[in-house]
C-alpha cells in the first residue's frame, strides 16, 4: 500500500531552532501533568531503540550511529556522527539491509560504487524525491567532523524497516534539495536524477538496519 508522508519533527544539535520561554519560577509540584500536556516539541522516548545501525565509510570506519523507536508520533530516528566532512548531507532510509563499499547496483548490474548494495530510497519509484517514505531532513555536520539530528516521522514504521531484504540508512556527499527546482530556474522543473535523489551526490556512510 502506497504511504503518504506527513511532515517530520526535527531537533538538530548544530542549529538551535527553539528557544526556551518562560518565567523563573518552579511550577507547583502538582502541575507535572498540565505542564506535560502543554509541551509541544518533539517526544522523545525512554524506551530502549527498537532497531539500529552502525553508520561506516567506504573504508568501513565506523562514524556514527543510528537508533530508531517507535513513539506516540510516529517513528522516531536518533543520528550520531562523528568524522564526517562539514556541511549538509541528504540522509535517507534505504530500501535494501546490505552496506558494501564498491558494490552493483541491484537493479542494474552495471554500475558500481560505493553502497549501491541498499538499492534506492524507500518508497522510490512510488513519488517523487521529498515524498519517499524514506526521505529524511538534512543531516547537519559542523567543522569538528560531528553532527546529530532527531527526526520523526509518520511515513513508515519500524516493522517496513525489517521486511525480508532490511533496509539502511544512508549519509550522502552532499546537501539535499529535497527536489525543490522552481520553474523559474528550469523551465521543465528538476530533471530525473533530481527528482530521485535530490542531488546529494555519492553515498559517504551506511549501515544497515538490525533489530
Amino acid at each position: 500500500m502506497r504511504r503518504t508522508p506527513v511532515p517530520l519533527l526535527v531537533t538538530a544539535s548544530a542549529v538551535a531552532l527553539l528557544t526556551a520561554c518562560g518565567g523563573g519560577e518552579d511550577p507547583p509540584a502538582d502541575a507535572g501533568q498540565d505542564t506535560a500536556a502543554a509541551d509541544t516539541s518533539p517526544a522523545e522516548s525512554t524506551d530502549e531503540p527498537e532497531l539500529s545501525a552502525t553508520l561506516v565509510d567506504p573504508d568501513g570506519t565506523e562514524v556514527g550511529t543510528v537508533e530508531i523507536t517507535e513513539v506516540d508520533e510516529g517513528t522516531e530516528v536518533v543520528v550520531e556522527v562523528d568524522g564526517l566532512p562539514p556541511g549538509f548531507h541528504g540522509l535517507h532510509l534505504h530500501s535494501i539491509g546490505v552496506c558494501e563499499p564498491d558494490s552493483a547496483n541491484p537493479t542494474d548490474p552495471s554500475m558500481t560504487g560505493d553502497f549501491l548494495s541498499a538499492g534506492g530510497h524507500i518508497g522510490a519509484g512510488e513519488s517523487d524525491h521529498g515524498q519517499h517514505p524514506g526521505d529524511l531532513p538534512s543531516l547537519y555536520v559542523a567543522e569538528s567532523g560531528t553532527g546529530s539530528l532527531t527526526a520523526v516521522t509518520g511515513a513508515l514504521t519500524p516493522a517496513d524497516l525489517t521486511d525480508d531484504d532490511g533496509s539502511a540508512v544512508m549519509v550522502h556527499a552532499g546537501a539535499d534539495n529535497f527536489a525543490n527546482i522552481p520553474e523559474r530556474y528550469a523551465a521543465g522543473g528538476p530533471d530525473e536524477t533530481t527528482r530521485g535523489t535530490g542531488d546529494s551526490g555519492g553515498r559517504i556512510a551506511c549501515g544497515a538496519v538490525e533489530g
